[in-house]
């Protein structure tokens, strides 16, 4: 699979990693249709970067908009090739606090509605689209490729709610490549470690230092543009499937 003429469905697109990706495949001469909220930025890179990016006003935890933002899709460029699932919360909270308060449970719902159970909605509807497409050389018809997390493996303090999605996103890889191989859809997925998003803007060097020193090598953050090369890597290489690939410069968090 090649970027030139592809059309890409970004989650979360309207910043951090999934812009970048939008962005990427536009770049190359593909198309992009920007799955994000309606208050985010996806009009302004809409305009920004003419036809060939599609801003869908969706929240992936509402079904009917998922369906209907989906099918706007394929109305617009006639098929979809990658789906890149970047949409994602991270809220911190511990099990019990310091002042004996207990975890929010509607905190903890929210994060697994938004990372994993909009992921899959999401996931389902761009699978069924997939299997209409004409098939390549080797049968490829599509390929997802889903964000999970380092924490994924080593969950850091208050990260119940995200470790837990993040966990449960990797371990379905192996099982949606199972699902999907028939169609010849692959499933790929990244678990990114720290990244140079703007979350991580308004720290302050000397913590933003500690992070690098996690690193084994290089010593810097992850950024954008890694991102997006592994994620070209994964369209262009076919044999890539089932895997969950960590983009960490061997970090491992304590």
């Amino acid at each position: 699979m090649r970027i030139l003429n592809s059309v890409g469905v970004v989650t979360g697109g309207a910043s951090g990693l999934g812009e970048g990706v939008a962005r990427m495949l536009v770049a190359g001469g593909g198309q992009a249709a920007v799955f994000d909220l309606p208050g985010s930025r996806g009009e302004q890179l809409q305009a920004e970067l003419g036809e060939r990016l599609f801003f869908v006003p969706v929240d992936i935890t509402n079904p009917d908009q998922v369906e209907e933002g989906v099918a706007a899709v394929v109305k617009r460029f006639g098929r979809i090739d990658v789906l890149l699932n970047a949409a994602g919360i991270s809220p911190a909270h511990r099990m019990v606090n310091r002042a004996g308060a207990l975890y929010p449970l509607d905190v903890f719902r929210k994060a697994i509605d938004v990372n994993l159970i909009g992921l899959i909605d999401v996931s389902r509807h761009v699978a069924k689209a997939m299997t209409a497409n004409e098939p390549g050389p080797h049968g490829e018809r599509g390929l997802i490729v889903n964000v999970s997390s380092v924490a994924a493996f080593e969950g850091q303090k208050g990260q119940a709610a995200y470790t837990a999605s993040k966990g449960a996103v990797a371990q379905l890889t192996l099982q949606l490549a199972r699902d999907l191989a028939e169609f010849g859809i692959r499933v790929m997925a990244i678990a990114p470690g720290i990244m140079d998003t703007p979350m991580l803007a308004s720290i302050e060097d000397t913590r933003r230092q500690r992070l690098m020193d996690l690193h084994l090598f290089p010593k810097r953050l992850g950024t954008v543009d890694d991102f997006c090369a592994l994620v070209r890597t994964f369209m262009e290489v076919e044999l890539l499937n089932a895997e969950v690939v960590r983009l960490d410069a061997g970090a491992r968090m304590g």
